[in-house]
């Protein structure tokens, strides 16, 4: 909407021939007989006398009258008034005109494939409220994927370092989840363990201990296996003949929690859920949870074997975000 007269969008026009009289200054412009109105002075290219003339300072232009700076004398000749219409729109493109070539490569034209995962700083459309807003991407995420290990010959144990030489990265995440499929021990692999270290990998065995560790195990049927009174610097599946198959593969999950908040202090915590298929063709879990003795730090986190060694498995550890 527009106050006074809507723009002439894109119109370029050719005056009519204008005659000069000798001793006047102003001329009515006409195109085809008919007045026409330019926007401004500056709309215009005028040319008299074979010389381009200054807008605004050689002729001024109200409405359709077109005033030169000083009265024209007979023998001077209007070469041509050419009205340019708006010049700084170029309206509304017909349809089909406007094709992917005309567009600049930064605006959002979704022609660019992102073919990985997406920067923290890469930034998403939202709309709040109906007002659209930018979004870094690092703020919809609640779990990351932070490190992938696969396994296809015999190894004593997998270990992922979620320090990262203090990596403040790492400070981000409340806590972590390994999940791990085709689990299979080598046929003479002990108890699955689940351990961490706190200063190095070296020390996963002696950091911490274990307490109140709490779980189920097929060849217990449905006995609770209860390992309060004791101490262990692991938590653990308890080995029977199907743990360790060489033929039928296992998987589940564990959760290593930095503060458990066990009695009153704020002390790691695990849990660990199994399934295989048995013997008999029928699918048994394993189920396992415990605390750490004390308030320590998880830098490092252990999958092994008592004896024997992971003929298989895929590892992937992820990091929960901090809410």
């Amino acid at each position: 909407m527009y106050i006074g007269k809507t723009p002439t969008v894109g119109n370029f026009q050719v005056c009519d021939a204008i005659s000069v009289v000798n001793g006047q200054a102003a001329y009515t412009l006409q195109v085809g007989g008919v007045n026409v109105a330019p926007e401004s002075a500056n709309h215009m290219l005028v040319s008299l006398n074979g010389i381009l003339q200054k807008p605004g300072s050689s002729f001024t232009i109200s409405g359709s009258t077109m005033t030169f700076a000083s009265n024209l004398a007979t023998g001077d000749v209007i070469d041509f008034v050419q009205i340019l219409g708006n010049v700084l729109d170029i309206g509304q493109p017909s349809d089909d005109t406007v094709t992917a070539a005309k567009l600049n490569n930064d605006i959002i034209s979704g022609q660019t494939a992102l073919t990985s995962t997406p920067a923290d700083t890469d930034e998403l459309l939202i709309s709040d409220a109906g007002t659209i807003k930018r979004l870094d991407f690092s703020l919809t995420r609640g779990m990351d994927k932070l490190a992938t290990t696969a396994v296809s010959s015999d190894v004593s144990s997998v270990i992922f370092d979620v320090n990262h030489n203090n990596d403040s990265t790492f400070n981000n995440y409340s806590h972590y989840i390994i999940y791990m499929a085709n689990l299979l021990g080598d046929g003479s692999a002990g108890d699955w363990q689940f351990r961490i270290g706190v200063s190095s990998s070296s020390d996963i065995k002696t950091s911490s201990y274990m307490r109140n560790i709490y779980g189920y195990k097929p060849d217990s049927g449905s006995t609770l296996v209860d390992q309060a009174s004791t101490s262990s610097d692991n938590i653990k599946m308890a080995l029977n003949s199907d743990l360790d198959s060489t033929s039928r593969p296992m998987f589940g999950e564990v959760h290593f929690y930095k503060k458990g908040n066990v009695g009153s202090s704020y002390k790691p915590a695990a849990y660990g859920e199994f399934y295989s298929e048995n013997t008999g063709g029928y699918f048994q879990r394993w189920h396992f949870h415990g605390s750490y003795e004390s308030a320590v730090d998880i830098n490092y986190i252990q999958i092994s074997t008592s004896t024997g060694n992971i003929a298989k498995g895929e590892f992937t550890l992820m990091g929960v975000r901090n809410s």
